[in-house]
């Protein structure tokens, strides 16, 4: 397994100094929140613009924080808590708005934060026996779902296919949801049963 695919979950606390870089950006990343829903709740073209951005910055936070936090030794226990909760947070807002703005079905929204909400509870089930180490196919899913939700967050006006290049790569983000899902499933089972046995 490379450093790359390391899941934050299976680091030791190297320490627990909360102030530094990684911890930072992931509360930057729990700010973006408050601000992506009044950008939403503005729903202007202009907010609609920002929305998109500070999404997109708020994504890349992600991306930063936990291999800054390895790569430095600043692993601590209020990152490893407060990542995957901000994460969380900003898909779930973005999605939640969208749908609530009639831009986004709603069994969508539903079908990503059951699986989201289903994989945080099986680590949870699982966690005496073991860590369910991230996948090759849960990055792909996140991105996937990041590049969909900007792309429904600003439709730029007067570009036909834009809708329907969105629809699709919303449409791969739900079937790496679905995908994903259903092998933490089965690897939460498995990992339970070895370690009993």
């Amino acid at each position: 397994m490379t450093a790359a695919s390391v899941d934050p979950a299976a680091v030791p606390v190297s320490n627990d100094k909360i102030i530094n870089l990684p911890n930072a950006l992931t509360a930057l990343r729990l700010v973006a929140v408050p601000v992506l829903i009044w950008l939403l709740a503005t729903d202007t073209e202009s907010a609609r613009i920002w929305a998109t951005i500070v999404f997109i910055l708020a994504a890349i936070t992600d991306l930063m924080d936990g291999a800054i936090a390895r790569k430095r030794g600043q692993v601590t226990s209020f990152g490893k808590l407060a990542d995957p909760i901000a994460d969380k947070a900003l898909i779930g807002t973005a999605l939640i708005g969208l749908s609530l703005l009639g831009d986004l079905a709603w069994w969508i929204t539903i079908v990503i934060l059951v699986r989201e909400l289903g994989v945080t509870a099986l680590r949870m089930w699982v966690v005496r026996h073991g860590v369910i180490a991230a996948s090759r196919g849960g990055k792909a899913k996140t991105l996937a779902q990041v590049i969909a939700i900007g792309m429904f967050l600003y439709q730029p006006p007067d570009v036909s296919w834009w809708s329907s290049l969105a629809d699709g790569v919303m449409a791969i983000a739900v079937v790496l949801t679905l995908i994903t899902g259903a092998n933490y499933v089965t690897r939460a089972l498995t990992l339970r049963r070895v370690s009993k046995g």
